[in-house]
């Protein structure tokens, strides 16, 4: 068992004034599902009532009897408890090492963690990208945690033209001005379809699926002949008694049919043997400044509610994180 201390160093390019500041940060996991009674997976269980709720999380070691663990390590787990300090199994967590993400320890939990690895390794697995084939990709849940990272590796493994579904004008800016999308298109305002025309004049090859729903027939509905869905998640149909992948519109079923376009269920949880040469790859794009990270970051576990919310409604750019942070010495 390990006394983990949910705080770490953040470093940054400023002195704190007040000295030395540690956090712990806790990513808020968006799944729907945790809140049914049934997931509708075997993977990940529903969160307890009485019990406290959990999510992705890292900290320090404060005390370890486990042999892989010492004092001073940074941990990570997929269920990390929303509270300060905890004993945790130590077969449940994972050692990371900073210098991967410069320091920037949050990253693990995002672009350099789960997130990132299921962004590339289903970019990978189930995109079929082919460097000089003129391929257009489009992302939905485009300035989301998987979303936001999957259209920078799409245009790095070589599709020619990349979109961004969002659902703000800000949202849409920083997709094409900061993180390398081609168009954004804001679902709120105009004709997705419309707009899907315009700014997919040769149709979609790659279509990286977050959202499903309407959104998810309109961008089908424009696929290419032998084109390829990455279901990523399906956030519009977590509360619905269907199967998963949801099925499609009988007429959406028909073109996907009719054109063989691939749409078949991905989990990066069985592709834990590419987890390692991922990270790598994912921490090497960070470090040549190739690969742009966003974060919405709120302080304070008092708050976790409120950035709970915030997730559910759209509020967040990027993965959202809470800080757990004190004032301490080294």
């Amino acid at each position: 068992m390990l006394s983990c201390c949910c705080f770490f160093f953040l470093t940054n390019s400023g002195a704190s004034p007040c000295g030395p500041v540690w956090y712990g940060v806790l990513l808020l996991l968006g799944l729907r599902c945790r809140m049914n009674e049934d997931t509708g997976s075997d993977y990940i269980t529903p969160w307890q009532l009485s019990q406290v709720v959990d999510g992705g999380g890292i900290g320090i070691v404060e005390e370890s009897k486990h042999v892989h663990f010492t004092k001073g390590d940074f941990v990570t787990s997929f269920y990390w408890p929303w509270q300060t300090k905890v004993i945790l199994n130590g077969n449940s967590l994972e050692k990371v090492d900073p210098q991967l993400a410069n320091g920037h320890l949050s990253y693990f939990l995002g672009a350099i963690g789960m997130p990132g690895l299921t962004s590339l390794i289903g970019i990978q697995e189930k995109g079929h990208i082919t460097a000089g084939s003129n391929q257009t990709m489009v992302v939905s849940g485009a300035a989301g945690a998987c979303g936001s990272l999957a259209g920078q590796i799409g245009n790095l493994m070589g599709c020619s033209r990349v979109v961004g579904i969002c659902g703000t004008q800000e949202k849409c800016h920083l997709l094409t001005s900061e993180l390398g999308f081609d168009a954004a298109i804001n679902y709120k305002k105009g004709n997705v379809a419309e707009q899907l025309r315009e700014f997919c004049p040769a149709g979609v090859d790659v279509y990286f699926d977050n959202v499903g729903g309407d959104i998810s027939d309109t961008v089908i509905s424009q696929m290419n002949q032998n084109s390829h869905i990455i279901l990523c998640g399906q956030i519009s149909q977590y509360n619905k008694d269907v199967p998963y992948p949801p099925p499609l519109p009988p007429a959406v079923e028909a073109i996907q049919k009719e054109r063989n376009i691939t749409r078949e269920r991905f989990l990066v949880l069985n592709y834990k043997d590419k987890f390692e040469s991922g990270i790598l790859q994912l921490s090497q794009w960070f470090k040549e400044g190739k690969l742009k990270i966003k974060e919405t970051v709120v302080n304070g576990l008092e708050n976790m509610g409120v950035a709970f919310q915030s997730m559910m409604t759209g509020g967040n750019i990027g993965k959202q994180i809470v800080c757990i942070s004190e004032e301490t010495s080294l």
